[in-house]
């Protein structure tokens, strides 16, 4: 067993300063070097492994064996998430869909920013709320950049958007992975977010439309822009604090789409804004398709919304984890590294095939195959050619996974924490740091919450805080973090086309995580002294007796209500589609 060292140079400034210094590696290699994302991440693994061995006194066969688990954990189901999203979307392309999709688009709204708002901040939400962990940026990018946007820009914007729905993600598992780690009620965490993250929702909208036009041009859309983002406020609050931390994302996306197309019905700007050189679109305005045409040309994209709400509900989860799951404890690692309370960490690696997000992703796609026209050889050679295209994207998610399996066994992301926890009246100001360098470093919220959870509401209760509004703030502030966390970056350069231009995006992106990480700590902040009256009542949890085994005779009938729902759907394709022809 070895335990670990928290403060290796007895000095906790000192040891952060080492601590950090992997981190910098990311950033010294994508900003000063502009090194290619599957090199960076090596740099950084490289450097983390060193540190850890040399400083932290971390055995090389520990050290070794964390980054494996590391990279195995970001081959799956990171990276079968990322496949299986780019995969629906190449498929919607080469089947010529995507050509109606667009010309579905130019119909709504021609105008950039509204698309903007529409793809990457409304109907990115919803991914999220249902699939999360890499899915939404990976649709949202490649759909905007097939409309034509620039491809920087369009990674770049879902990347931003898609840090107000995160904290509720792939169902809420963020929160309920925060309340199993600090005892603290699910509602009352989904209720001090949900009071905190509508600021940052109200000003997103205005926000991305001002970094891709300016000032001026997002007056020009600013009914648009307050309907958008007001509505998502909104509805965020409410399921948040009414409904609990499941629906926010799914209830408030959907309710924001539907709020700006009625709003487009009786409101248009007077100008078309598109990216400057930017080539007028060749969609032939009057070919009008039918609704049928439409319907198809969407199914990949309905079909995965059905799905992925299916794969989300717990007797569904339960049912394929107990017939589809394999998981076992990582040889050599597995209860062989002790934090500083000589608690041993596990390392169960799980291989979740059949419920995990990527497969019913996956599934979507290979249903989809038939109902755009293509043959099941032609979706082969697809996939094929999908994964040609992310080979590097899987090699930088897998090196950067290993990254931060390294950083946090070895303890340097403990010795960040308690470095920060250090500052007194002041922590509630670093508190959504310290969420926004869990992100950065895993590339998730919910395993930001797992390792700083417990702290946060600890740290909280020293100083004669509610421990609810610091481990909410660890949530919110991760959200500003994910849009420059190494993962995050290299899925998005996979789905915009800019593979090997990960330092351009991530530079694209950084400033704005530093602005908008700011205006959480100050909120946090004026909640913690000035606004208290916004942290909810509750009561802490008492701890839990063993829990019953789950029922997944449920699951069962679930899934015979899905099969009901694709049967129907697909035979409604297949009719509308041969009557077409014969008209």
């Amino acid at each position: 067993m070895w335990v670990q060292v928290i403060d290796p140079v007895n000095n906790i400034v000192l040891s952060a300063l080492v601590a950090i210094l992997p981190i910098l590696a990311i950033f010294w290699a994508l900003i000063i070097q502009k090194m290619k994302g599957y090199k960076a991440s090596l740099v950084a693994l490289t450097c983390g492994i060193l540190i850890a061995v040399a400083i932290y006194g971390m055995p090389v066969k520990l050290a070794l064996l964390s980054t494996a688990n590391g990279i195995m954990y970001g081959l799956f189901p990171i990276c079968w998430i990322i496949l299986s999203a780019v995969f629906l979307f190449n498929i919607t392309v080469k089947s010529g869909q995507f050509e109606i999709i667009k010309h579905f688009m130019a119909s709504v709204t021609s105008d950039r920013r509204i698309q903007a708002l529409l793809i990457a901040f409304s109907f990115g939400s919803f991914l999220e709320g249902t699939a999360g962990f890499g899915a939404p940026v990976a649709i949202t990018a490649a759909m905007l950049a097939g409309l034509g946007f620039n491809p920087l820009y369009a990674a770049g914007i879902c990347l931003i958007a898609n840090t107000a729905p995160v904290a509720f993600g792939s169902i809420g598992i963020p929160i309920t992975v925060a309340s199993q780690v600090s005892s603290i009620p699910e509602m009352a965490i989904s209720q001090m977010i949900g009071r905190t993250l509508p600021f940052l929702s109200l000003l997103l909208p205005f926000y991305i439309i001002w970094i891709m036009s300016g000032f001026k041009k997002t007056i020009e859309v600013l009914p648009a822009v307050l309907v958008s983002g007001g509505s998502f406020a909104v509805l965020q609050w409410f399921s948040s604090n009414y409904l609990g931390p499941a629906l926010p994302d799914i209830i408030a996306g959907i309710g924001s789409i539907i709020c700006l197309i009625i709003c487009l019905k009786f409101w248009k700007p007077k100008n078309i804004w598109r990216f400057p050189n930017e080539h007028v679109p060749t969609i032939q305005a009057s070919h009008n398709y039918s609704a049928a045409e439409i319907i198809r040309a969407w199914s990949p994209f309905i079909l995965l919304t059905i799905l992925v709400i299916a794969w989300g509900l717990q007797p569904v989860k339960q049912l394929f984890n107990s017939i589809g799951m394999v998981q076992f404890e990582m040889p050599g690692l597995h209860n062989t590294i002790a934090d500083k309370n000589n608690i041993l960490l596990p390392h169960i690696f799980k291989f979740n095939y059949l419920s995990a997000a990527g497969t019913s992703i996956f599934l979507s796609a290979i249903i989809a195959i038939p109902l755009v026209g293509l043959k099941f050889r032609e979706g082969i050679k697809i996939f094929q050619s999908t994964f040609n295209q992310l080979k590097y994207s899987i090699l930088t998610v897998a090196s950067i996974l290993g990254f931060a399996y390294v950083l946090n066994d070895s303890g340097m992301t403990i010795t960040l924490a308690t470095a920060l926890s250090s500052t007194g009246v002041l922590f509630p100001f670093f508190a959504p740091i310290l969420g926004w360098l869990g992100v950065f470093i895993t590339g998730s919220d919910t395993s930001a919450n797992a390792l700083f959870g417990k702290l946060q509401s600890a740290t909280a209760t020293s100083i004669g805080l509610d421990p609810v509004l610091t481990v909410a703030a660890n949530a919110s502030g991760g959200v500003v973090g994910k849009m420059i966390s190494p993962q995050s970056i290299a899925v998005a350069a996979a789905a915009g086309n800019l593979v090997g231009k990960e330092s351009d995006l991530f530079r694209f992106t950084l400033k704005h995580s530093f602005i908008l990480l700011l205006f959480i700590c100050l909120i946090v902040l004026a909640q913690a002294y000035l606004f208290n009256w916004m942290i909810p009542e509750y009561q802490m949890l008492s701890p839990k007796t063993n829990p019953a085994m789950p029922d997944i005779s449920n699951g069962f009938i679930y899934l015979l209500v899905l099969a009901g729902i694709l049967i129907a759907f697909a035979t409604f394709i297949i009719k509308t589609n041969r009557k077409r022809k014969i008209n």
